[in-house]
């Protein structure tokens, strides 16, 4: 009996002891620690840091190959085409380059030729420039000549070239796809110089004399039915090789004819000649317009044989495009005011800037707005920045016709009409005469006679 009880009591302790580790007690122990599974909201953050980081600043340098006429006829505008062109380099590289999104800081070196004004050699440095120096961008020599013949090779190579100095037509209607052009066409030059002798001088009796070069022919082609629309009456067309030295046999034509006002001219070494030798031979003529060579700065040289020649402008600073102009007109306006552009202009080369340097200026203001719309400095990218660009700049409107017919021509930009004259000191001072809306002094017409 005594060990069945003492069985008993065995299980029952076994029992309470089985219960007592299955009770409430049993909480109490620590939990096993489990491995940390990330949590959710730490992926992301630890993904995002190189996300928003800055990309990596990388400098890249552009190539803009050129050529440029350090001798020949074209070395004094071809000069101060350059001039401008560099002036915009060193401002852009000074000014730390084009930021671009990706991180490239772009750079501008150029890389240039002498081409001495002539077109074989053009043809040659600009394969050079391309297929030797890899050349990224390139901006046409001063003159539509040889602008045309530098354009063949761009063409050929699908090289972008904006094309400063280069007024001609024709380069743009022959299917090409890669050239810009900045000034008016050759075509327009002369129709704000009608226009204002439609209002001074309805009956004066017109001789064209003109050198007989790519661009002056150009002009002349597109004056002549101007003229005759206008119901002006055309007494002499003449034309003359560029290197005349003696225009004697011209002025004589002139005269001859009953001509009252002349309209021509071609470049500054034969231009500049032919004004001295109209005013030494006292033609007798109420108005002379020259193309080109009045435009420049030296052309007061000539002294009284200056006084009264005019000339179409592509850009003046007594008239200079203006933010307000742009804002009239609904344009985007661009780069530095005028007055900016002709104070670092004169602090550079200690001249004052003419058309030419504005030209060449401009050219490359054009590229550095087609690669910051781009955002790349690729050159699809760039072309079609170019093709959609509409902007105004102290130079004037910038635009381009996209046509298959006349791709590359620009459409946005006008011309004035400035003449020497002479200020209350005596001074020959360059004036705008026309459009009247923008002109700083009145015609002088008609010109004094030589005394």
């Amino acid at each position: 009996m005594k060990r069945s009880l003492f069985s008993i009591f065995t299980v029952l302790v076994l029992m309470g002891l089985i219960l007592s580790a299955c009770g409430p007690g049993a909480t109490e122990a620590p939990a096993p620690v489990e491995p940390a599974a990330p949590a959710a909201t730490e992926a992301p953050v630890e993904e995002q840091p190189a996300a928003t980081e800055a990309p990596a600043m990388v400098e890249k340098t552009v190539v803009i190959g050129f050529t440029s006429s350090l001798t020949g006829s074209q070395e004094v505008s071809s000069k101060r085409q350059v001039n401008g062109l560099n002036l915009w380099m060193q401002q852009v590289n000074d000014a730390g380059g084009i930021k671009l999104s990706d991180g490239t800081v772009v750079k501008f070196a150029a890389q240039t030729y002498d081409d001495e004004s002539n077109k074989e050699r053009v043809q040659e440095l600009y394969t050079r420039l391309i297929t030797e120096d890899n050349a990224d961008f390139l901006i046409s020599p001063y003159s539509s000549g040889l602008t045309a013949a530098a354009s063949i090779i761009a063409e050929q190579n699908g090289k972008i070239m904006i094309t400063a100095g280069a007024a001609e037509d024709d380069a743009y209607k022959t299917g090409n796809t890669s050239l810009f052009q900045l000034y008016t066409p050759g075509s327009l030059y002369l129709i704000s110089t009608v226009d204002m002798l439609k209002t001074l001088d309805p009956e004066a009796k017109v001789a064209i004399v003109h050198e007989n070069d790519k661009f002056s022919t150009a002009v002349v082609e597109g004056l002549k039915p101007y003229l005759e629309s206008h119901g002006f009456e055309t007494v002499l067309e003449e034309g003359y090789a560029s290197d005349t030295a003696d225009f004697g046999p011209v002025i004589n034509k002139i005269v001859e004819s009953g001509a009252t006002v002349l309209l021509g001219g071609g470049h500054y070494p034969d231009g500049s000649t032919f004004a001295r030798q109209l005013y030494e031979r006292k033609a007798g003529l109420k108005f002379v317009s020259l193309l080109v060579a009045p435009a420049d700065s030296k052309f007061p040289e000539l002294g009284d044989a200056a006084l009264g020649v005019a000339t179409s402008s592509q850009w003046e600073l007594v008239a200079t495009h203006t933010p307000e102009e742009a804002a009239v007109l609904g344009k985007e306006w661009y780069g530095p005011t005028g007055e900016d552009f002709a104070a670092a202009y004169e602090a550079m080369t200690g001249d004052k800037p003419t058309y030419h340097v504005a030209g060449g200026y401009t050219a490359g203001l054009v590229l550095q707005k087609a690669i910051e719309d781009a955002d790349s400095i690729d050159p699809e990218k760039v072309k079609a920045a170019l093709e959609a660009m509409d902007i105004f700049t102290f130079y004037g409107g910038i635009k381009f016709d996209t046509s298959p017919e006349a791709h590359g021509l620009q459409v946005s930009h006008q011309m004035v009409v400035a003449q020497w004259q002479k200020n209350d000191a005596g001074e020959l001072v360059r004036q705008v005469i026309w459009p009247a809306d923008v002109a700083t002094a009145d015609p002088l017409y008609p010109i004094p006679a030589p005394q």
